[in-house]
């Protein structure tokens, strides 16, 4: 009884990259809850995994066993291309981090700051070429080619590490994203140093002119589209009920289409996934995108860091260990100094423009493509060509240590700065008496603070996070860098004396570390802290606080007040019963302490 149904023998049956998606999904399966539990960076892992797997590790050994075959990325080129879906997903992703309006109150540092560490360090790190025996162009290539740094290695690091909206990130990222737009002018300026004659750079010039008027209006075009036919469209979606499948289906087909206009317009394939997040950042979907974007971006952002990897040759390698590391070190050192210098010029502190410095001198993933062009042209010899190459994979590879490195120089300035700030803070707190110390000026704790000097109760504040007390300071806020669990700096600010003191931190181990020291220190002070449920603030009782206040509880409290007034219950009768359920829930708190 046949059916018009033809299947295909078992043996025909092939995927594209069927090996290679084995091996990637293996290497994701054991390597990233393997250095999660050492508390190392899967990004290190997967460039590793990458040297090891790629054409230049196990793949030089094919030849004498076969086997090794199976496990080989043979097509380097071919992942990566698969693999820059990982970085357009990642500034899809900040895009919805972002909205228009934070974006243009970041113009000053985009396009004033990112505009100069790419002139300054192109300049500085040409002349170094030149110097090497480099020709003029080539020169010209290679420290405008440099200049640039990695958007999908410190936004990965920087999301990781939940940085993003720190200082260093929103330094890092304004710099990254100026580079992103540099990308047509200096793929033109590539094709002007291979052409000769003043005809030639006439029609250079006027290809670079049509080719930004074409990419300004491909962006205008993702704009406006984005407001007029995206979002109705995902209403539209989303009203109709027709499930997840097809709401992700037309954000996957919206991301991969700003991708694809961008690209065509001779930008950067992720500016357009950018546009594409902050165009989606104000809308209602926003959430539910990020929830349901973020595993293709994470499994192809490993993709990505494998396919850099793989790129690195050992054997070349050590062939040229002491002019490859002398170069890695030199790049390092000439990018962080002007990029820190920059930015301290443009207002930043000292630690963030130290340890943004850092983050940023590894070469970028456009260093590759400008190289293959000029090597292409003519322009860079091939050899020249071929090293710096190599030398762009080397300092990608090291970021997080030099990340780390810039983390650490920041935090001893800090510190520093904090034993300078120590007599100042003395000075403050010797006329005070029955104030109340705050530990940890976040939201919470700046919330408080506000109550107090409302309430004209003097206060004095504590916070071990140095990005935000040097603007609050310039206000005039009391608040001070140092960490409550520590002994001396209780006494520095009066705590034996103090009326309360209050933890408004939300690290669960760092307030626990704190009040058993301001417990055995301030044995009659009274401790109020903030506790995210039932069985933390029961955790914290034991530990010797007075009173504890849930966050989510009060949050839920509130709402249900107003939901009881929408019942005709009087002001006075709706506090009633939430006074009553506060009391049962402190009931239960006892109890669970007990």
């Amino acid at each position: 009884m046949g059916l018009g149904i033809c299947y295909a023998p078992a043996m025909e049956m092939h995927l594209p990259f069927q090996a290679e998606l084995l091996v990637f999904l293996a290497i994701t399966a054991i390597l990233v809850p393997v250095f999660s539990r050492f508390r190392l960076n899967p990004v290190l892992g997967f460039l590793l995994a990458g040297v090891v797997i790629g054409p230049y590790g196990l793949g030089r050994l094919v030849g004498d066993y076969p086997f090794l075959s199976h496990i080989v990325f043979e097509d380097v080129k071919g992942v990566g291309i698969l693999a820059e879906l990982g970085v357009i997903f990642l500034l899809f992703t900040i895009g919805l981090e972002l909205s228009p309006q934070r974006l243009w109150a970041m113009r000053r540092m985009v396009f004033g700051l990112g505009t100069a560490q790419i002139v300054v360090t192109g300049a500085v790190i040409g002349v170094v070429a030149y110097m090497w025996g480099n020709s003029g162009p080539a020169s010209a290539v290679i420290g405008t080619a440099l200049a640039l740094s990695s958007t999908a290695m410190i936004m990965k690091i920087l999301f990781d590490r939940q940085q993003f909206a720190s200082p260093v990130g929103q330094t890092s990222f304004s710099i990254l994203l100026m580079q992103d737009l540099a990308v047509v002018p200096l793929i033109f300026m590539v094709a002007m140093l291979q052409d000769k004659g003043a005809g030639a750079e006439q029609n250079v010039m006027l290809s670079l002119l049509l080719a930004l008027a074409k990419a300004g209006g491909v962006v205008a075009v993702l704009v406006a589209l984005g407001h007029f036919v995206v979002r109705p469209a995902l209403r539209y979606v989303t009203a109709g009920a027709q499930g997840p499948e097809f709401f992700m289906a037309q954000i996957l087909l919206i991301v991969i289409c700003a991708a694809w206009a961008t690209g065509e317009a001779g930008l950067s394939m992720a500016l357009g996934a950018f546009l594409a997040g902050l165009v989606l950042a104000e809308t209602e979907f926003r959430n539910q995108i990020e929830v349901d974007i973020e595993p293709f971006k994470g499994m192809f952002l490993g993709l990505f860091f494998m396919s850099v990897g793989m790129g690195v040759d050992l054997l070349a390698v050590m062939d040229n260990v002491f002019w490859l590391a002398a170069s890695v070190l030199g790049i390092f050192a000439i990018k962080a100094v002007i990029t820190a210098g920059l930015c301290r010029i443009w207002g930043v502190s000292l630690p963030t423009s130290i340890q943004t410095g850092l983050a940023l001198g590894q070469g970028g993933e456009f260093a590759f493509v400008l190289f293959g062009l000029a090597m292409a042209s003519g322009v860079v010899e091939k050899n020249v060509g071929h090293f710096m190459m190599m030398l762009a994979s080397l300092t990608m590879i090291l970021t997080p240590f030099y990340y780390r490195l810039g983390e650490v120089l920041a935090a001893r300035l800090v510190k520093r700065k904090a034993n300078g700030m120590t007599e100042v803070m003395e000075q403050y707190v010797k006329g005070v008496e029955g104030h109340v110390v705050i530990a940890g000026f976040g939201r919470t704790g700046q919330a408080v603070a506000e109550v107090m000097e409302n309430n004209q109760i003097p206060y004095v504040a504590l916070d071990h996070q140095s990005g935000h007390l040097e603007a609050l300071r310039k206000k005039g806020k009391p608040v001070f860098y140092g960490d409550a669990s520590q002994t001396h700096v209780l006494d520095k600010v009066k705590a034996t004396s103090a009326r309360a003191i209050i933890l408004a931190m939300d690290d669960k181990k760092a307030s626990r570390t704190a009040i058993e020291n301001i417990r055995r220190h301030c044995k009659n002070v009274p401790i109020y802290a903030r506790a995210r449920d039932e069985v933390h603030a029961a955790d914290l009782q034991k530990l010797g606080v007075n009173d504890v206040v849930l966050e989510t509880r009060e949050i839920s409290l509130q709402l249900a007040g107003r939901v009881l007034q929408c019942f005709e219950y009087s002001a006075a009768a709706a506090s009633r019963v939430l006074d009553s359920e506060r009391e049962e829930s402190e009931h239960r708190n006892d109890d669970v302490a007990a």
